[in-house]
């Protein structure tokens, strides 16, 4: 008797699942339907033995994952799974797993950038340019307004708010350009610090030292608006933030007042909130503020990675194996005793 597999999302040139499957060796049928709601998982998805779908937007509740009757596998595209109950897939057997090494190039590639966004002022003297504000050379007007919030990065101090696997592949882009790196996170064991030769220090001597802070955290109850005004107001009046993480990290009505009034000196975000980014946010009337509309992950190898490895992981399950970006190890010996194996 074959599988059933749910692809309960629809991303343009997402390559054929069911094919992808039974290249396996597997008997497999794959339904699908882009799927919004709870209501509309549970109708697509309840018989399904696998699921593969988006943990970032699409409710993987409590709810949801009550209304399987056969499912012993959710695979979430992507790193994040903001909307994934891993506690309850853990109460009812269910493996859950992400893809935890995808874009980790991309982003922390992204996050350099708009480092060098703020500190070379590259924006806003390209837009400049475009409107006829190079008037000459030297230009009086560039040089009072621009150039002297310009800076070198060599001997700048980068703080990073969370230590997973993208901000450890920015160290040594970052190392690259001379930066001393300071990091805030209470989770990431002692070893890792050391091994990658930064300096592990706490929040307040994290916000008091970055030059540029760059936000890498996951977004959880404990982290929401972690960064509100009197966080911000610790920073450098010279300092930079970004964020390539999570929007609801940083308060953003704290952040206009801190980029109005110059408590700091720029922000270059890749995330915002909501997203988008509402057309009346005063965030979008400052000349200190770059978004760049949540595109930090793509590049095509890595849709084409993204893509591919859910038709792996779902076969690797159904093979009676682990997966690869398990996120409930804990789940193991209750799953065993509901499959029999993995």
């Amino acid at each position: 008797m074959g599988f059933k597999v749910a692809q309960v999302f629809d991303i343009p040139l997402a390559p054929d699942y069911e094919k992808l499957i039974k290249g396996e060796g597997l008997d497999v049928q794959v339904v699908k339907k882009l799927c919004m709601s709870e209501e509309e998982i549970i109708d697509t998805a309840h018989d399904a033995d696998a699921i593969i779908g988006v943990a970032t937007f699409q409710p993987f509740s409590k709810k949801v994952i009550q209304g399987m009757t056969k499912c012993r596998f959710i695979q979430s595209m992507g790193i994040g799974y903001d909307k994934l109950d891993v506690a309850a897939a853990t109460e009812h057997g269910v493996l859950v797993a992400n893809i935890p090494d995808y874009c980790l190039e991309e982003v922390s590639d992204h996050a350099m950038a708009l480092i060098l966004a703020c500190t070379r002022r590259i924006v806003k003297l390209n837009e400049t340019v475009k409107s006829g504000g190079w008037k000459g050379e030297p230009d009086p007007d560039m040089q009072k307004q621009i150039w002297p919030k310009m800076s070198r990065l060599k001997g700048q101090t980068l703080g990073l708010l969370g230590f997973g696997r993208i901000p450890q592949t920015l160290i040594p882009k970052a190392k690259g350009f001379g930066m001393r790196i300071i990091v805030c996170d209470p989770y990431t064991p002692e070893s890792v610090f050391a091994k990658l030769g930064v300096e592990k220090v706490d929040m307040d001597k994290l916000l008091r030292e970055s030059d540029i802070l760059s936000i890498h955290s996951a977004l959880t109850p404990e982290t929401q608006h972690i960064l509100g005004l009197e966080e911000l107001k610790k920073m450098k009046p010279t300092a930079n933030l970004v964020n390539t993480a999570r929007g609801p990290i940083v308060d953003g009505k704290a952040l206009y007042t801190a980029l109005k009034d110059g408590i700091i000196s720029g922000a270059a975000v890749d995330v915002t909130e909501p997203e988008p980014i509402a057309q009346d946010d005063p965030l979008l009337t400052l000349d200190n503020f770059i978004v760049t509309a949540h595109s930090a992950h793509f590049s095509i190898p890595a849709f084409i990675e993204l893509t591919h490895r859910p038709a792996r992981e779902v076969a690797r399950v159904l093979k009676g194996e682990w997966p690869v970006g398990w996120l409930n190890p804990e789940v193991k010996e209750k799953y065993i005793q509901k499959w029999g194996k993995a």
